[in-house]
């Protein structure tokens, strides 16, 4: 039971499971972990993505408690959080609008509007799904709230000599490009010795994990390409200290935490110009933004990057003086707990 003071901050089932990490997961743990360090009561509550598992949740919230859930768990129950919006303060936080992809379920993108539109107030992760929620959801304009994700402490990038260690961080699906990724680096060819390594979980959509293989295999590039799976902290922080380069060739992205965190680090980035990466890659002048869905262009970048030195040391140089300019979890939670104080 969640006594009225503590707020009740309902996740996906799995959060904290290494096989299943994701950018969303990241930032309900970080965020949880960084409010209770706030001082605020917090109860992370665990549920299956069915109307029956988020009622048993509701149903437990006392009158007038706040409560923060994930978009991917109020999406699956519209209905749960119209019955009691009246009686809990509820907030949800929208890592992602399910219109932005292609292949989403009409219910899918309806259910995801009605619970959008019965929460006294809607977190987005950046301006871009701000706009998003506003125009495409429905959502009134004075309920929609920025909280872009934080980053943590961390030291500068070592690199290598040459930049040729190049790395790509997120789930390896459809929306994140990895196939567009492969396609750049065979057009870039194996003149210059460099090497990737694509972190990221390979068990979401394992017929585009064999794509990507195969595409890679048959441009003659699999040997310098590791898929390394899901890393958990330790070794992840490992992978940024030796990478020169994070490329992100998404074709969908709400903000691009692996970009904040390169950038964080020193690490410059070539990236999509797409969804809310511009607001990742900030003002700092230590990215390189292509069109989505164009691995002739993101291939042009990416040689460029590796044949003129002096466009790398350009764009390193401006990614570590601008590094410690990024937003903390600290901050961000400093928001997110004054939304929580103002719910009503």
């Amino acid at each position: 039971m969640t006594d009225a003071a503590t707020l009740a901050f309902v996740v996906p089932r799995g959060v904290d499971d290494p096989a299943r990490v994701s950018g969303g997961s990241v930032f309900d743990r970080r965020l949880a972990d960084a409010l209770v360090a706030r001082g605020r009561p917090v109860r992370v509550v665990e549920v299956g993505a069915t109307p029956a598992a988020l009622a048993d949740v509701f149903d437990d919230i006392p009158d007038g408690a706040p409560v923060l859930i994930d978009g991917l768990v109020a999406r699956a129950g519209p209905d749960v959080l119209e019955r009691h919006a009246g009686r809990v303060r509820t907030a949800v936080l929208a890592h992602m609008v399910t219109a932005a992809f292609a292949d989403a379920a009409e219910h899918e993108i309806s259910a995801e509007r009605r619970a959008f539109r019965s929460a006294s107030t809607v977190i987005a992760t950046s301006d871009w799904t701000q706009r998003r929620l506003i125009d495409d959801e429905g959502v009134r304009r004075e309920r929609v709230v920025v909280v872009a994700p934080g980053t943590d402490p961390a030291p500068v990038s070592l690199g290598t000599p040459d930049g040729a260690a190049l790395l790509c961080v997120g789930t390896v699906a459809p929306h994140k490009g990895q196939d567009v990724l492969v396609e750049a680096l065979r057009g870039v060819g194996t003149d210059h010795p460099w090497h990737c390594t694509i972190v990221g979980s390979v068990e979401g959509s394992p017929p585009f994990v064999a794509h990507v293989r195969t595409r890679a295999r048959r441009a003659g590039i699999e040997d310098r390409l590791s898929f390394a799976g899901v890393l958990d902290r330790a070794h992840l922080e490992r992978a940024y200290r030796r990478a020169d380069l994070v490329v992100a060739p998404s074709r969908v992205e709400s903000y691009g935490m692996a970009i904040a965190e390169a950038l964080r680090r020193g690490i410059p980035v070539v990236a999509s110009d797409v969804g809310g990466i511009p607001q990742a890659v900030g003002v700092g002048g230590a990215a390189l933004l292509v069109p989505p869905d164009r691995p002739d262009l993101l291939g042009r970048a990416l040689g460029a990057w590796l044949t003129d030195p002096g466009l790398r040391e350009r764009l390193t140089n401006r990614a570590r003086s601008t590094r410690r300019e990024r937003p903390t979890w600290s901050e961000a939670a400093a928001r997110v707990d004054a939304i929580v104080a103002g719910l009503s």
